[in-house]
């Protein structure tokens, strides 16, 4: 079989079980499935195998540290600026900081940064958590997307190594 085909077959079928456990959510940790897919393909887009699991991870966690300090800084300071323009110059900054700390090597994969920054701002924005970003449990909207994210790559990690497998027999 082509490896596009098993890649298919391998996405797919897991694709339909990572979707069954994060919408099931056993250990109820509020995962959010489309974080996943976001950071499976940003596991792929970084290259795949362990090192393209390891930078995909890093950089988007590194993403999701920025979304919730943009996010911290924009709630909690108030210069007296009309929202929009605070907001405004909030993301200026964070997102330069963020991409300037991609000149770390660890964080070098810059798309994968802005999958983790944008999920956390679009989880903390969508469900009125902002606030939750600065209280250390697992319902703050950053812990989840991490956790989300981080089990995202790993179906990313499964489905390339099962696609592999299938590709060669």
């Amino acid at each position: 079989m082509d490896l596009v085909t098993a890649l298919a077959l391998s996405i797919g079928l897991l694709g339909g079980v990572a979707t069954y456990l994060y919408l099931s959510d056993p250990l109820v940790l509020g995962l959010q499935i489309w974080a996943a897919f976001i950071a499976w393909a940003s596991f792929y887009h970084c290259g795949g195998k362990i090192q393209g699991f390891i930078s995909s991870v890093l950089a988007n966690l590194w993403g999701v540290l920025w979304g919730a300090l943009t996010l911290i800084a924009f709630s909690n300071l108030d210069l007296g600026l009309a929202a929009p323009i605070w907001a405004g110059i909030c993301v200026a900054v964070g997102v330069t900081l963020m991409i300037l700390g991609c000149k770390i090597p660890i964080f070098s994969a810059i798309p994968a940064t802005v999958y983790g920054y944008a999920a956390t701002v679009a989880l903390a924005l969508l469900t009125n958590t902002v606030p939750g970003l600065m209280e250390p449990t697992l319902t703050n909207p950053a812990v989840i997307i991490a956790l989300s994210m981080i089990g995202g790559a790993i179906f990313g990690l499964i489905s390339e190594a099962l696609a592999t497998a299938v590709a060669r027999s």
